[in-house]
């Protein structure tokens, strides 16, 4: 049985923008299990990216209550990888993923092994001494995600890190991300615009309705792990999931768009 990660009660978020209160989301009550992928979807705007830096530490919450239960103290609580590439230029490759294992002064010996196995993880062995500048996007994108894994933290929390990526490449690193979180099982909450993303990668997607925010729909995802994306994407069933995922998502974002322009830029 999966024991509780994260326990979100009544969160709410208000900030100041040109002189003006708003609110990003408002009445956000939700347990993550141990171990949970769970996928966040959503129109723009309806506070999907500032929920995430909450559960991040990064933001405070304006009302409400947040638990986190961190099961080992030597150990990172969460990594989070954006949407933008955010590794450092001035780094080769094998040094950015071990970034954070050199920051916990992880023995060199230990340090290089996991490199190793996360190099392999996404394929980029031969590419380990390059720079940034040397790389695709996408391919950048895959050593965001490896230093995430490596430096083991208990959470990690993913902010449309796909986005900029062409559909190829897109399959493809998915399909890495699920190999990887398919060994190791770390909790994850992924912030994305794709119903076809949260299906495919997810054990359960979170709806939020347009700005301000809150929860309005849940879709426990039954296919089982691990998963073949080819499989997953050719059924009946997931073509069902997606246009009933759809027709609710329509809703939110026709309202968000009929609310452009009333709100502060």
């Amino acid at each position: 049985m999966q024991v509780e990660k994260i326990r979100i009660e009544q969160l709410r978020k208000q900030f100041v923008k040109k002189n003006k209160m708003v609110e990003a989301f408002h009445s956000i009550s939700l347990q993550i299990k141990d171990g949970e992928f769970v996928s966040i979807v959503g129109p723009s705007g309806c506070g999907k990216t500032t929920l995430l830096r909450v559960i991040a530490g990064l933001e405070l919450p304006t009302s409400g209550t947040m638990h986190i239960q961190h099961h080992d103290s030597n150990q990172p609580l969460n990594a989070m990888v954006f949407q933008e590439h955010s590794i450092f230029p001035w780094m080769t490759v094998r040094e950015n993923i071990a970034y954070g294992l050199t920051m916990r002064k992880v023995p060199p010996s230990i340090k290089k092994s996991i490199v190793d196995h996360y190099l392999l993880k996404i394929n980029m062995v031969n590419f380990a001494e390059s720079y940034p500048h040397q790389l695709s996007g996408g391919m950048k994108q895959r050593v965001s995600v490896a230093r995430a894994f490596a430096n083991d933290p208990e959470i990690l929390l993913m902010d449309e890190p796909f986005t900029a990526l062409d559909e190829q490449n897109r399959l493809l690193i998915q399909q890495e991300l699920l190999k990887i979180w398919e060994e190791n099982q770390k909790t994850v909450v992924f912030i994305t615009h794709s119903i076809e993303e949260a299906i495919l990668l997810s054990d359960r997607i979170i709806m939020m309705s347009a700005h301000p925010g809150t929860l309005i729909a849940e879709y426990e995802i039954p296919f089982p792990r691990p998963r073949k994306i080819e499989e997953i994407r050719s059924s009946t069933f997931y073509k069902n999931m997606f246009n009933e995922i759809w027709m609710q998502l329509k809703e939110e974002v026709e309202k968000s768009r009929s609310m452009e322009g009333m709100l502060p830029i």
